[in-house]
């Protein structure tokens, strides 16, 4: 296949790259600074003073933990952003909460150019099975789709007969959703007979894409399977591609707009090419500036370039988190959601979260300590509903005697093997 690129950034010579980012910062801190939050955490920083690598490196890391902290001192946004929430597009709401924003301009995630790799192209219908509710994730590719000229569906997750029926009269061309999913609706067509042999691309994200259920769809009449991994503060960081052989190359490229430090979690130095760290970025947005942004992502730098023609960074992607932070069905569930439902139940002493996957879906458990097992019955309904309330998720409960869980300070353990 011949090589196409969505402009010519993504080819341009290493130094060069570096060199023009590096010159987007004094300018960035500076704009930053209008902001409050950032002039109190930049405080004694001029921006003119950062240039380099090294004087970037001596900023602080501000984490997600950090915005929340400054979100509920001064709602909505911890005065981190420059502009005001009613000059903006869109406002979301993910669990903690954390409250995110979608600032003027098209394309406001990046997400194009991970669509555009995976050969999304003006009249390619979209079937977006992103969730719409709250969180901006739906959002990020139907920017990015409508960008490139396409045509969205707006199908959000859950329904499958209704998505097979949708996909199939809307005779759609793509799909954007978690892959776990597509093999679901791909699974009902063919339990109802539907045609949905339009389906031609994927972009997946928020859970793991084993080599076997990239394999799975690819036999099953979705040839083009690409993945991309970003964040709700954040937006598209990095997106797999493919070569001239249609082969996907090993890896994820990094936007061309992100500056990526990967730092050894808790010291903030920074690994060797092939080491794996933490995944920070400044993004270089001037609307919400996010500087030295601690993702708690982990991930290693691969050697060498992209053999798509891309120059830019390869990333290994997604390989953990560097605290108990852990996504499910692409929402992130956070350890004081489980110290929060104990502390709604008091007859629930000790609670341990457990992921896993059954059928190929994720699936939560609440492993509880109780004193009173018959107590424990009664309520069952009630914790159920708490999880839900809580984490925004559906959860199982699972009663166990005291004594019964681990004393090793694990909230939320993920049981799911990646393959």
């Amino acid at each position: 296949m011949t090589l196409h690129f969505f402009d010519a950034l993504e080819t341009r010579e290493p130094d060069s790259r570096e060199q023009s980012l590096l010159s987007q910062l004094p300018a960035l801190i500076e704009q930053a600074k209008r902001a409050p939050g950032w002039q109190e955490i930049l405080k004694n920083v001029s921006g003119e003073q950062i240039t380099s690598r090294a004087a970037l490196a001596d900023l602080p890391i501000t984490r997600k933990e950090n915005l929340a902290l400054l979100q509920q001192q001064h709602l909505p946004f911890g005065q981190l952003h420059v502009t005001p929430i009613e000059q903006m597009r869109r406002a979301f709401m993910s669990p903690g909460p954390i409250f995110e924003a979608q600032g003027v301009g098209a394309d406001w995630w990046r997400c194009s150019r991970a669509l555009f790799a995976l050969g999304l192209q003006r009249g390619d219908v979209l079937q977006n099975c992103f969730s719409y509710h709250f969180t901006p994730g739906a959002f990020l590719i139907e920017e990015g789709a409508l960008h490139l000229g396409g045509v969205v569906i707006p199908a959000g997750p859950g329904q499958t007969e209704m998505q097979v029926q949708a996909m199939s009269a809307l005779k759609a061309s793509a799909y954007a959703g978690t892959p776990s999913f597509l093999q679901h609706i791909i699974k009902k067509a063919q339990d109802i007979g539907a045609d949905i042999s339009n389906l031609q691309k994927a972009m997946v994200s928020a859970e793991a894409l084993p080599d076997s259920l990239r394999a799975w769809l690819q036999a099953n009449g979705v040839k083009r399977v690409l993945q991309f991994y970003g964040t709700a503060d954040l937006g598209v960081i990095a997106y797999e591609t493919l070569n001239a052989d249609g082969q996907v190359d090993p890896g994820l490229v990094l936007d061309e707009s992100l500056i990526l430090e990967v730092l050894k979690p808790g010291t903030g130095i920074p690994v060797s090419v092939g080491e794996v760290g933490e995944i920070v970025i400044t993004s270089l947005n001037t609307q919400c500036p996010l500087i030295r942004f601690g993702t708690g992502d982990l991930t290693k730098v691969l050697p060498g370039l992209s053999s798509c023609g891309r120059t830019n960074t390869r990333i290994q992607g997604w390989m953990g988190r560097a605290d108990q932070l852990t996504k499910v069905k692409g929402m992130f569930v956070h350890p004081q959601h489980v110290t929060q439902i104990i502390r709604r139940h008091s007859f629930i002493h000790k609670a341990r979260l457990v992921v896993s996957k059954q059928s190929g879906q994720d699936v939560m458990t609440l492993a509880c300590e109780v004193s009173s097992l018959e107590q424990a019955k009664t309520a069952l309904e009630t914790v159920i509903n708490s999880i839900r309330e809580i984490t925004q998720l559906r959860g199982e409960i699972r009663w166990v005697e005291p004594g019964s869980l681990p004393a090793d300070g694990i909230l939320i353990e993920d049981a799911r093997v990646l393959e």
